[in-house]
């Protein structure tokens, strides 16, 4: 069962990693034929295909890189300057596995997955645009479930750089973005964002002003897509600027408490992305009963938006989806990669 997700997700990071995608092939044949990886997952046999546990043991390995504990592997890691040679990587991991076995069951059993990819910004900050210039212009009180390490609060201080030279966002951002859009979000791009406050929560919520979060959150960037590195390094240094706390917090229980009351004069966004699948089942149905209960009192003057980037099963593309109420609108935005770029805007109705 573990070699078999290890595969899956193993093909996934194709074309973008083929670093991971070797990783995580080589350590399948490994389980299967009783290597130490065996011993590294220990406890996470049973593990749901939703917690990824390839992707958990892939960010062990490469925290153990980051950390300087694994210099020969390190070689392979352009995160640190290395060159990959897929041909010897393999015997490279499996001795540091070898000599660190402990700490990476450690870390796999300790650690969920997160993704905390800035590059989300993009499709999130048009989609809220879009929202509010739904509800006539009404500013935004932005509460994101499953927020890590939060570093994407701030769609409003990053600076997007459009193709025929044109900035959105705050242009004087050190977190630049080229978010590669074909097309462009339905609402008028000269008018600010305006964000009346924001919120997050996670069930395993990473300090990123801290080395050992930052060194968390790192190890789960592909460690040969380096541009994704140096974005979240920027959106790190971005947050300790401008703190937003992130709770402690199951989402569904954090979703009945932040709606029990809807602000007037304010559209209230409750957005994720690429969290969903880590959800329980009890969770989201939890969640979708205390969105419902929010809509249901959701008026003109006090709206309420439904704002999520997730993949989606039929098609395996990652969409961008809109929910209003009460206006009743339900809109595909369009569509991208999991990492937020490139994003294409194609609107159409959701559902």
């Amino acid at each position: 069962m573990l070699a078999k997700l290890f595969r899956d997700i193993s093909a996934s990071c194709l074309p973008g990693s083929p670093l991971t995608h070797a990783l995580l092939n080589s350590a399948a044949d490994d389980l299967e034929s009783g290597g130490v990886t065996n011993l590294a997952m220990a406890g996470s046999e049973r593990d749901r295909p939703g917690t990824v546990p390839g992707l958990r043991f892939a960010a062990a390995l490469h925290h153990l890189v980051l950390d300087g504990r694994a210099p020969e592997l390190a070689a392979h890691y352009p995160s640190v300057g290395g060159t990959p040679r897929l041909e010897t990587l393999w015997s490279d991991a499996e001795a540091a596995l070898k000599e660190h076995e402990a700490e990476v069951r450690r870390l796999v059993r300790a650690n969920a997955v997160q993704t905390n990819e800035p590059g989300r910004n993009g499709p999130l900050y048009g989609g809220l645009l879009v929202a509010s210039e739904r509800v006539g212009g009404l500013p935004v009180r932005l509460l994101e479930v499953g927020s890590s390490g939060g570093l994407n609060l701030r769609p409003h201080k990053v600076a997007y750089q459009l193709a025929d030279g044109t900035v959105l966002g705050d242009p004087s951002s050190e977190l630049r973005l080229n978010p590669e859009w074909t097309g462009l979000p339905p609402a008028d791009l000269e008018r600010p964002l305006g964000l009346e406050s924001r919120a997050g929560c996670d069930t395993h919520p990473v300090d990123v002003t801290t080395k050992a979060g930052q060194l968390h959150l790192s190890s789960y960037v592909w460690a040969d897509m380096v541009p994704r590195m140096e974005r979240l390094r920027a959106a790190i240094r971005l947050a300790e600027t401008d703190p937003v706390p992130v709770e402690r917090a199951d989402g569904s229980e954090w979703l009945e408490r932040r709606l029990t009351e809807l602000p007037e004069g304010v559209l209230t966004v409750v957005w994720h992305s690429v969290m969903w699948q880590y959800a329980s089942p009890a969770q989201r149905e939890r969640g979708r009963a205390a969105l419902a209960g929010a809509a249901a009192r959701a008026t003109e003057s006090a709206p309420l938006a439904l704002l999520v980037y997730e993949p989606r099963r039929a098609n395996g593309n990652f969409e961008l989806l809109l929910k209003l109420w009460p206006a009743g609108l339900s809109l595909r935005l369009g569509h991208g990669w999991g990492h937020g770029l490139p994003f294409t805007w194609e609107e159409r109705p959701w559902g």
